[in-house]
């Protein structure tokens, strides 16, 4: 690779970089204005990553703080050098532009020094979480062809029965396993064997399979480290920002949050390390370490609201949720606590981040906001492929988006099929208003009809898990004999509730008082939620039990389940 073209690829990205933070809070102009860079020579780690270490040197670039209260800051320069030298010992180890790496650690500073040298070197990283079994990760290392593992020692004892060729690299000391430490004397100059092109695969994800069996998602040398300018935009970070993002590695959340937008805008990861979720001590960091940009699923918003923010003297200017829609209640308490508004936004493990609310935008309650940067999103009839102000959320393909997966590596008929007719299709359901405000409807797996009424699970859920009594809900069609099916909810109670008859009244009794009668949840049971290993209520777990069931017309009923009809005063 020639050093002109790679500076020239360079010099493309920066300024596509620096109109987006130009026009940070102008949504309409720099989705006017903007275009991907789309450089034939270009490695983001060895032309831009590098190149920031080298204006920015002492800059920190992840700040990992423990549970015990201990910290690491690693500086850009730092992450440069060590990348490097992982990638000098990783070449040295056997492994290849094109090899594929399982990458299964935790949130500790190898994660992030293995996939800067894995770009360097162009292989091909399977981030992979370390709450799968032993099942899920060999159906990993068979599907994605898995040539090299990289994983803690705490994590060798999952792969001692699993049978395969490939290399087993060790962060800490494991019999039999080679010593990522020993990368530690590797050299730090690096020079690449081969020139990467854009197009090459950099990243496997398998999506969390909440409605079906994981894909597997390739991305390219491109289109996360290049496509995540959209996610930068949606986030407001800019450079020199603290940006803390809670998300598990893993999975496509944390290459979004923790890795390439933030570092797309030479700002700070900060990763606040918790055995378990405890709210109060990660607003302690926020506190302390000054953060910027909070980004945090929304349940991870509902449990902050539990901490009683309004006591946190934090300083955010930018909160954004993502990962599951965001219900208008939080948004709402939110603000009234700190002053600031949380953003929604939507993307998926196949793309970057298409829509969003943009920094210093007008928040529609409910909506996830507009088109980002880069993306023409349109809703289409699911039969006609029309365009409508109810459909499915669709990518124009006619200058295919940067940002866009390149294929599912194990089916290319459904590559195919979501990518035919000019169109990606997302799967998603979502209703647009007068002003372009996209606001979720549902899976298109998880919408159903009751009584000939169209019903969004999400809808139902927001006014749910606004009371009190309610952590989580899921709510599926269940049976019925005379209007075919009816809105069924799930609910996993807060802590110390009681799951009984009185609870469900007065959880049924809140959600009939704010939806219309035709949207009413009919059916409440109390249990545990199905979920996947990321988190992901998984709705088709819970449909497939109601349809088995069948239509109940003899009275009986699960355990802690209650219908309106047993609750006098609540039915019709």
């Amino acid at each position: 690779m020639s050093r002109e073209k790679a500076a020239a690829g360079a010099a493309e990205f920066l300024a596509a970089r620096d109109l987006l933070l130009r026009h940070r809070e102008d949504q309409e102009r720099a989705h006017q204005e903007f275009a991907w860079p789309r450089s034939d020579r270009f490695n983001w780690a060895l032309d831009y990553f590098d190149e920031v270490a080298e204006r920015r040197p002492d800059r920190t670039a992840l700040w990992i703080v423990e549970e015990d209260g201990s910290q690491a800051r690693h500086t850009y320069r730092q992450m440069s050098e060590r990348s490097n030298q992982v990638a000098n010992w990783l070449s040295n180890q056997g492994v290849h532009a094109g090899d594929r790496i399982m990458l299964m650690l935790g949130n500790q500073v190898e994660l992030w020094e293995t996939l800067l040298a894995a770009v360097k070197l162009g292989a091909v990283v399977a981030p992979t979480a370390t709450a799968l079994s032993e099942n899920d990760l060999l159906d990993r290392l068979e599907r994605g062809y898995i040539a090299h593992v990289v994983c803690a020692a705490a994590e060798t004892e999952k792969f001692a029965s699993l049978r395969g060729h490939w290399t087993r690299i060790c962060v800490g000391y494991m019999e039999g396993w080679l010593n990522y430490a020993e990368s530690e004397h590797a050299g730090l100059d690096f020079r690449p064997p081969h020139p990467t092109h854009p197009d090459d695969p950099l990243l496997q994800y398998f999506t969390s399979g909440t409605a079906s069996w994981p894909k597997l998602v390739t991305h390219t040398q491109c289109s996360y480290p290049v496509g995540h300018l959209s996610t930068m935009y949606w986030l407001g970070v800019q450079p020199g920002d603290v940006h803390l993002n809670v998300s598990a590695p893993g999975w496509a959340k944390h290459a979004y949050s923790s890795v390439f937008a933030p570092w797309n805008a030479e700002a700070t990861v900060l990763v606040v390390n918790q055995e378990r979720f405890d709210a109060g001590r990660l607003l302690e960091e926020v506190v302390r370490c000054g953060v910027d940009v909070l980004c945090a699923p929304p349940t991870v918003w509902r449990m902050l609201l539990q901490a009683d923010p309004a006591t946190w003297d934090v300083g955010l200017r930018e909160a954004v949720a993502t990962g599951e829609p965001l219900n208008a209640d939080v948004v709402e308490r939110i603000r009234d606590a700190w002053g600031v508004t949380v953003r929604d936004g939507f993307g998926q493990t196949e793309t970057t981040m298409l829509l969003g609310n943009g920094p210093g935008q007008e928040v529609v309650p409910g909506s996830m906001g507009r088109a980002l940067p880069g993306y023409d999103v349109l809703l289409t009839d699911q039969a006609t492929d029309e365009p409508s102000d109810t459909g499915q959320v669709c990518v124009d393909l006619t200058e295919v988006p940067v940002g866009l997966m390149k294929g599912y590596v194990d089916n290319s008929d459904l590559t195919r099929s979501v990518t035919r007719g000019g169109l990606y299709r997302t799967g998603d359901i979502a209703s647009r208003d007068s002003n372009g405000y996209i606001t979720y409807i549902g899976r298109s797996d998880d919408v159903f009809k009751a009584s000939d009424y169209r019903i969004s699970p999400f809808e139902l859920e927001s006014v749910l898990v606004e009371h009190e009594y309610v952590a989580e809900a899921a709510v599926v069609p269940s049976p019925d004999p005379l209007r075919l099916a009816v809105a069924k909810a799930y609910v996993a109670p807060a802590d110390g509730v009681r799951p009984d008859a009185e609870t469900a009244r007065a959880i049924l009794e809140h959600a009939h008082e704010r939806l219309s009668p035709y949207k009413r949840v009919r059916r409440l049971e109390f249990a545990e939620l199905p979920k996947t290993v990321s988190g992901k209520i998984r709705r088709v777990q819970l449909r497939r039990a109601e349809a088995e069931r069948g239509a109940v017309t003899d009275g009986t009923r699960n355990p802690h389940e209650y219908w309106e009809e047993d609750l006098p005063g609540l039915g019709d």
